[in-house]
């Protein structure tokens, strides 16, 4: 059995997370999840609350029904823990709308959720916040007979590029490295980083290829130390794998679960 790496303690978070501000702040969720407040326009992106297949290590900081209000919802992919059903349809009273491929909005709508489904490339605004769709290689199943009876197709995973007022968030999404792509985008202020060494993920020479291709943008972990899966690569990676070899490592973000962080645009 391989080490697993464990998040800090959860600092749990309530309504005042949703609550208008001078500036943008993210929360981990745990998981994969992300809670965005920019200035009082509110989103997640691949939120997972509870309900999931897998034992937890984690208590998550916030509940699905306590969830005041969202400006929307952002999935990357079909995969359960990033469009988990069960918090999707909990948190559809209160969230305005949901955003992902087209393939994974079919599948929102089947489910009774308002959903927009989007090309790789596309734009679309969330109030004052502008989302572009980037794309992503996590065709996964196409490569295990017997995990799905459809072929997937590249555009069924998706990366989003979200820009606020406050700076720039990149969410790349569970993907294999695609140089061209991951590795010559402009600069964000923030990156969501997978860094698992997983054969459909970067792997963790990838990610490190990443992380060192933008050397100044803070590094926010996630596909770590929230599922008891010792001996599964996707959900365990090790925080400790990457300070001796991230550039300026101090920028590594080791958030627990419902603890902010303040985006911050760098002076010109």
């Amino acid at each position: 059995m391989q080490r697993q790496a464990r998040a800090p303690q959860t600092q749990p978070f309530g309504a005042e997370a949703f609550e208008a501000a001078d500036t943008t702040v993210l929360w981990w969720l745990g998981m994969a999840g992300f809670l965005i407040n920019s200035r009082g326009t509110t989103l997640m992106v691949d939120p997972l609350l509870g309900g999931f297949d897998m034992p937890v290590m984690i208590e998550f900081p916030i509940a699905a029904g306590d969830v005041p209000k969202l400006d929307a919802v952002l999935v990357t992919h079909s995969d359960n823990d990033h469009y988990s059903v069960p918090t999707c349809r909990d948190l559809a009273r209160v969230t305005r709308e949901y955003h992902s491929t087209r393939y994974v909005a079919s599948l929102m709508k089947q489910d009774g959720l308002r959903a927009y489904g989007h090309d790789i490339a596309d734009r679309f605004a969330i109030g004052p916040v502008r989302v572009d769709v980037t794309p992503a290689d996590h065709a996964w199943q196409n490569a295990s007979p017997g995990a799905s009876d459809r072929i997937f197709q590249p555009e069924d995973a998706c990366g989003f590029w979200i820009d606020t007022t406050d700076g720039t968030i990149w969410a790349p999404g569970d993907s294999r490295l695609i140089p061209d792509h991951h590795l010559r985008m402009p600069t964000p202020d923030a990156m969501l980083f997978d860094f698992s060494d997983s054969e459909w993920h970067f792997g963790l020479d990838g990610a490190i290829a990443m992380a060192n291709a933008y050397p100044q943008t803070p590094l926010l972990l996630y596909h770590w130390g929230s599922v008891d899966a010792p001996d599964f690569p996707p959900f365990n990676a090790d925080p400790d794998s990457l300070p001796d070899r991230v550039e300026n490592p101090e920028r590594i973000q080791l958030l627990a679960p419902g603890e902010p962080f303040v985006l911050r645009r760098p002076p010109s």
